[in-house]
């Protein structure tokens, strides 16, 4: 079956999403808004978080309890993520009950009760994810490579900080829902067993009145290099290391993606098999992608004993500069099935679609088809990716570390 993007525009400025899916039984939708960390005010960081968890504590008529049981009753499963421009609000659920559940997801984002009264309840939350964060180091260790790598104020965390978190008043938490839950900017991305002539009327009718307030343009990206080291009393030393990279919707994308399949995807990636399994220096080892509007960075991740941190780094910078010495065709071949079974489950789900097609759009301006997708990764070769990784090889890194002891990049690798 063709695939299928189908959009439509409110007057309001929110965008409907759709990809029929009819082979599932179940339908999922995404509302994602420019609600994220950067849009936090100075010194209420960690307010994006609560203000997701606010919006589910009862809407309209209903309070916190009589919401959740609405929702249990018709099978539904929602789930919200703060991220650094946007936050999500969604849910998965049977196909025939989509009015109803949208309905309810409607009422919950446009006009919450946000009870004055659960204000410290949901402060405790936000207090409890934050410790469970500090109490993991290699969790802390990519939110404080964030922090350090990142100009403000994309280097905020979703958990927030101590004193953000405890400065958040009620009216801290209505003005910014007034402010960022607003249509303009906003997505609802469906995806799944739906009927589109029928969702485009409930739409309209749910939410085509809605208006809001403008949202103002974001500054540009900045990054820092060097090393930061954050003290922790372990035998473990974790560093997150981070570089330079074509951000998502470069030309450039997928060759850069290649490049961190080669060195990370699979048991048979190449730091998995320099790095742990031929020298044994961690027990956990991995690279990913990342961007943040249009600057792209690689990050890497390293678990490793104390008096072994030096030697892993050392090995870690080698084994990435080693694309400069080309890619195998074993390499690339599996690299390219990985990449299409993915693409192959993610059709087997609601949800991950719905997800995907809500970010493609707000980064993209657009959804890419899964043959637009196709052909970008068919036309990698060996020789492709190695010219490209020769073209951006980096040269300069930003480096956290946590543990006893601090660790530092070789001279010239903390500057461009």
């Amino acid at each position: 079956m063709e695939q299928q993007i189908l959009v439509h525009r409110l007057p309001g400025g929110l965008v409907l999403l759709g990809e029929p899916m009819p082979w599932l039984r179940t339908v999922a939708c995404t509302f994602m808004l420019p609600a994220g960390t950067c849009c936090e005010p100075e010194g209420k960081e960690g307010l994006a978080g609560a203000v997701m968890e606010m919006i589910e504590r009862g809407c309209g008529d209903l309070d916190s309890r009589a919401y959740m049981e609405v929702l249990d009753a018709l099978g539904v499963e929602t789930g919200s993520a703060v991220m650094t421009t946007h936050s999500t609000f969604g849910a998965v659920m049977r196909s025939d009950v989509l009015p109803e559940a949208l309905h309810l997801l409607g009422q919950a984002l446009c006009d919450p009760t946000l009870p004055a009264d659960q204000v410290e309840d949901v402060r405790q939350i936000c207090m409890q994810e934050l410790r469970g964060l500090e109490d993991e180091p290699s969790h802390r260790c990519f939110t404080e490579l964030k922090r350090f790598r990142f100009s403000h104020p994309y280097g905020r965390i979703a958990q927030g900080t101590r004193e953000g978190i405890e400065s958040i008043q009620h009216v801290d938490i209505v003005d910014f829902h007034r402010r960022h839950f607003s249509p303009g900017g906003t997505v609802l991305a469906v995806a799944g067993n739906f009927e589109w002539k029928r969702l485009c009327d409930l739409v309209e009718e749910l939410f085509g009145g809605w208006r809001g307030e403008a949202q103002s343009e974001l500054s540009p990206v900045q990054v820092n290099y060097g090393s930061r080291h954050v003290d922790f009393a372990s035998s473990q030393t974790h560093l997150a290391l981070a570089y330079d990279c074509p951000a998502y919707g470069d030309a450039e994308y997928y060759p850069s993606r290649a490049v961190v399949g080669v060195l990370s995807d699979g048991m048979s990636s190449r730091l998995f098999t320099e790095v742990r399994e031929k020298r044994g220096l961690v027990y956990s080892v991995l690279a990913t992608c990342y961007s943040i509007r249009d600057r792209g960075s690689v990050l890497c991740y390293a678990g490793t004993t104390a008096n072994r941190a030096e030697e892993t780094l050392e090995v870690l910078l080698q084994t990435i500069d080693s694309i400069a010495q080309g890619v195998s065709p074993g390499e690339l071949e599996r690299l390219k099935f990985r990449i299409k079974s993915s693409m192959v489950f993610e059709q087997e789900s609601s949800r991950a679609r719905s997800r995907q097609i809500a970010n493609d759009w707000c980064v993209l301006g657009r959804v890419p088809t899964q043959r637009e997708v196709l052909a970008e990764i068919d036309r990698l070769t060996c020789e492709s990716v190695r010219e490209h990784f020769l073209r951006y090889r980096p040269r300069a890194f930003s480096l956290v570390s946590v543990g006893s002891e601090p660790l530092e990049l070789p001279v010239g690798a903390d500057h461009t």
